[in-house]
């Protein structure tokens, strides 16, 4: 279902709209672009099926947003002369200054002033582009959203900062990665036009930091069930602090929605002491920020557990390390080290938090005729004892309905080059003809994003030339931290039509679902495997260093195949494998 295009009917912006009742308002005309849409049109659903009787200690709402439509854009960048500027190779830095220099569209100005006289509170400024949150060939986590403390006692340096915000998103349509992003989908750059979103973060201020008690993403549709959990029922991701912690892939508390006190995966206490959440984000509210309007992370910050327990945010999602017992004890009363594992919320259900997620997810893909990803913020008011849930996004998923059989005996052969019983995708691929590998010999988390690098040149070599090829690296793909696997972005890997991760000792990492990352592999309909070293299934090495090598760095190698692999994903099994 496309809502981009729908007829959406919302209120234009007046001066009055923050002391109003109003959540959505608009400046300008053209498109409210993907994510704008898909708010706007989800709104009137939650209204009509999240009823207060039926959870009474939680409030649902879409956070106050004034979206800025694609006619703005398309005079900014007429006005100022920067569409040729812009589609050149010069770099994201040199982007955004020209960017910067340029002038937003005079008759908005009053209207952006009205807006940060009224608003006190901190502002995220998000891309809304017509492509976004498209179910094929989505732009999810292309572009940038950047946020702002909006604290200063100026309102016109406030006012300066949203403009400079407003720009850097604007230019963040031509950077590096959106135009390698472009050259593999069906889309042109000329036809992309970005709407954007000014939004309140929902949150609290504690000290000098104002973030959420989480974040969250809920999937309708799991890739990777486990346990007892089946595809349909869904996954949900969570995470202490600002939502960039799960859509930058780090690292996430998950849980099956039908089973949200299933016992975690882990072996012993200390393997979740050190395998949870230990730094979350937050809007930095200090006075004093060094100037970079050029960098997307200008007013966050990174902070560690002891920050948010002095904060005292922990209460309701975290757990306790008991040195003595090596236990893991529920809630934050006694000392010891924290445990990110959402027991308090999970377990005692004080505020109904799951059947809430679990209500969202399924109106919402009712409503849009398909499993659906769901992105959150949630406060608790301690005044009111309340769960405020702050939606901020929704979107399809890409589910392939194609029935691929697998027997389990398929899964021995001695012909298979990789199999996997923990596998996302569907269907059969036989085309593939050039494999682009990690050396497992020349591996170091040390060297991550320099192995990042050159995966990037090779990629690059192969979206030109139009062969697709299958990708094999440990760790974690598309993490934003480089110790737990290589730091990639979408576009760097995105002519790779098959996945592999593989563990390696010290680099042992769960997936995350979460990031805008994985929703581009099913969007493209990229089959993602999954391999661990101590597993039942190993890859066999020794073939493929035996075969024609056409490209060697120092930590990769490309080699071609004189006949192509036959690659089957079983989705509903979650199984697969790739035969020489």
């Amino acid at each position: 279902m496309n809502y981009v295009n729908k007829n959406i009917s919302l209120p234009q912006f007046n001066r009055d709209f923050f002391e109003s009742e109003e959540t959505f308002s608009w400046i300008g005309s053209g498109s409210f672009g993907g994510k704008a849409s898909g708010l706007a049109f989800i709104k009137q659903i939650i209204d009509e099926n999240i009823k207060q009787d039926e959870f009474p200690y939680t409030v649902v709402s879409i956070p106050k947003m004034v979206v800025l439509r694609t006619s703005i854009f398309d005079s900014f960048i007429e006005r100022n002369n920067l569409f040729q500027f812009a589609l050149s190779e010069k770099s994201d830095f040199k982007i955004v200054n020209e960017f910067l220099k340029a002038d937003l569209p005079v008759e908005i100005l009053g209207d952006l002033r009205t807006l940060i006289e009224k608003v006190k509170v901190p502002l995220a400024v998000r891309s809304s582009s017509m492509l976004e949150d498209a179910k094929y060939e989505p732009f999810a986590g292309i572009y940038a959203t950047k946020m702002i403390p909006n604290n200063q006692p100026s309102i016109d340096t406030r006012f300066t900062k949203l403009v400079e915000a407003i720009k850097f998103v604007y230019a963040s349509t031509f950077f590096k990665h959106s135009k390698d992003y472009f050259e593999v989908s069906s889309h042109s750059i000329n036809e992309e036009k970005m709407a954007v979103i000014i939004q309140e973060v929902v949150g609290q201020k504690r000290n000098l930091r104002y973030y959420p008690h989480f974040s969250g993403v809920a999937k309708s549709f799991n890739y990777y069930p486990s346990g007892k959990s089946k595809p349909e029922q869904g996954v949900i991701n969570l995470a202490l602090g600002l939502g960039k912690t799960i859509v930058d892939g780090g690292i996430v508390w998950s849980y099956c929605p039908a089973y949200p006190k299933s016992p975690p995966p882990f072996g012993d206490p200390k393997d979740m002491l050190n395998t949870t959440q230990t730094t979350f984000w937050t809007v930095n509210m200090n006075p004093v920020v060094d100037y970079d309007p050029t960098k997307e992370t200008e007013f966050l910050s990174l902070n560690n557990l002891q920050d948010a327990d002095y904060d005292n945010t922990l209460i309701h999602i975290a757990s306790t390390y008991d040195s003595r017992s090596n236990k893991i004890v529920m809630g934050v009363g006694a000392d010891g080290p924290r445990v990110i594992n959402f027991m308090p919320l999970l377990h005692i259900n004080e505020f109904g938090f799951n059947d809430l997620v679990k209500k969202l997810m399924k109106v919402s893909s009712d409503a849009l005729e398909n499993p659906v990803e769901i992105e959150f913020a949630v406060t608790i008011q301690k005044e009111t004892n309340k769960l405020h849930f702050g939606f901020l996004q929704v979107r399809p998923m890409a589910v392939s309905s194609e029935e691929v059989e697998i027997e389990e005996s398929e899964l021995e052969s001695d012909n298979n080059l990789i199999a996997s019983n923990r596998v996302m995708g569907n269907g059969i691929i036989e085309n593939i003809l050039d494999v682009v590998f990690v050396n497992p010999d020349r591996f170091d988390k040390k060297y991550t994003q320099k192995i990042a690098q050159e995966i990037d040149s090779i990629n690059k070599e192969l979206v030109r030339e139009k062969r697709p090829y299958l990708l094999i690296g440990f760790g974690r793909w598309g993490s934003s931290d480089p110790w737990l696997g290589i730091p990639i972005d979408w576009s760097q890997i995105a002519g790779a039509r098959v996945i592999v991760e593989s563990t390696l000792f010290g680099i042992n990492v769960e997936l995350s679902q979460g990031s805008h990352f994985f929703h581009n592999l099913s969007s493209f309909k990229v089959c993602y495997f999954s391999i661990t070293f101590d597993g039942k299934f190993a890859i066999d090495w020794d073939w493929l260093n035996k075969q024609t090598l056409v490209n060697e760095t120092e930590f990769v190698k490309h080699v071609q195949l004189n006949n192509p692999l036959k690659i089957k994903v079983d989705g509903r099994k979650g199984i697969g494998v790739i035969r020489k």
